[in-house]
């Protein structure tokens, strides 16, 4: 499979099964069973997914911000509240780096 089928697979899934996805790798590296290749490979995968839930949420985040200014009828919002608010989505994404013992 190459690069623009995987692509292409990952844009298809759905947000919960990219993240589904993302558990699956994650776990199989913190698992330490895989072998050096197949670990590589998994973290690549675990990479791609992870910057495609991360598009998804700015793409959510952008949509409920022109809801919400075009009900306040504003379009200004606080750059601080705007982060804030994307902190703990981030942080809920994050893979711990591979280790390799």
């Amino acid at each position: 499979m190459g690069e623009k089928d995987i692509k292409k697979d990952i844009n298809s899934l759905t947000f919960e099964e990219a993240l589904k996805k993302l558990e699956s790798n994650v776990s199989s590296l913190e698992n330490g069973d895989l072998g050096l290749e197949e670990a590589i490979r998994v973290y690549e995968e675990g990479i791609k997914f992870s910057n495609y839930l991360m598009k998804k949420l700015e793409s959510a985040e952008k949509k409920v911000e022109e809801l919400t200014a075009k009900d306040n009828n504003t379009g200004e919002q606080s750059l601080d509240r705007r982060t804030a608010a994307r902190a703990p989505l981030i942080s809920s994404l994050s893979t711990k780096p591979l280790e390799i013992d």
